[in-house]
């Protein structure tokens, strides 16, 4: 994967917060399947964290499902927490904080069920899954969806006649997704792939929408200045190769997985000195 900037996603997402919910179809697509998947699981958990959970859309699907559980909810930028709080209706103390989702503000053995919609992607995979395996109980679970790396192969292959810099992220594969799950500690964990694809009128459309839901370019390597116009009018011909009756595809990659702590063994990992611990009680 990408060495993804962490200050460079949080301030894309800071921005997207305003217009995330009018571009993110997708996304609420996702989180719906993910949401469903509830309903082959047995799991009532007494304290649940949706990780990234950006303006809040799953919060009160995730608090109709649970009635009993206390949902809680993290994502990496201030802006979208605040729009989660005031569209979500969130009125109880601090159920919603700025955290990032790969260095948990908790303490081991704190959660008995981890979500997460498409966040996964914006963090070092290996590292997140350490981390939600530390703040796991016994017999927790971690359902989680995010991009594969079929993801904007449109856009990628664009680029890549263009010039040789990173414009797309490069996204885990599945297998390597299962491979760092047992890695983390968990047990019997389910993959599976999914793929969707969106179109557009134009090129300009389709990167209108992803600069709206915040995904930008946030590869450490990326090149810092602005895209020169011929620079730009040799991808748009590009992307225009793709083209089919009329319309230009986006296509996504959704690898879907679930994957339990196993009963009675410990996390690996204690919080590390000087990070700010977030108290949970427990019902």
């Amino acid at each position: 994967m990408d060495d993804l900037s962490r200050d460079a996603i949080r301030h894309s997402f800071d921005r997207a917060a305003q217009t995330y919910d009018e571009a993110a179809v997708l996304q609420r697509r996702v989180a719906d399947e993910l949401l469903s998947r509830f309903q082959w699981l047995r799991v009532e958990p007494e304290i649940l964290l949706d990780v990234g959970t950006g303006t809040g859309y799953a919060l009160p699907h995730l608090r109709r499902r649970f009635r009993k559980t206390q949902v809680l909810a993290c994502d990496i930028a201030l802006a979208m927490t605040r729009a989660a709080r005031r569209h979500r209706g969130f009125w109880r103390p601090s159920p919603i904080w700025v955290a990032d989702g790969q260095d948990l503000p908790l303490r081991p053995q704190t959660l008995d069920c981890i979500y997460s919609s498409l966040a996964l992607q914006w963090m070092d995979a290996p590292r997140a899954f350490a981390e939600f395996r530390r703040v796991l109980r016994p017999d927790g679970l971690l359902t989680f969806a995010t991009f594969g790396p079929d993801t904007l192969h449109e856009l990628r292959a664009a680029w890549a006649q263009v010039d040789d810099r990173p414009h797309v992220h490069t996204f885990v594969d599945m297998h390597d997704l299962g491979d760092a799950l047992i890695h983390a500690g968990f047990s019997d964990p389910v993959l599976d792939v999914e793929r969707y694809t969106l179109t557009y009128e134009s090129v300009r459309a389709a990167l209108r929408d992803l600069k709206r839901i915040g995904a930008h370019n946030a590869a450490a390597g990326r090149f810092p200045g602005l895209t020169g116009k011929a620079h730009y009018r040799r991808f748009e011909e590009a992307y225009e190769g793709f083209r089919r009756d009329g319309r230009l595809p986006t296509t996504y990659e959704v690898v879907y997985g679930q994957a339990w702590v196993p009963s009675g063994v410990p996390p690996p990992f204690a919080v590390p000195r000087g990070r700010p611990v977030i108290p949970i009680r427990r019902m």
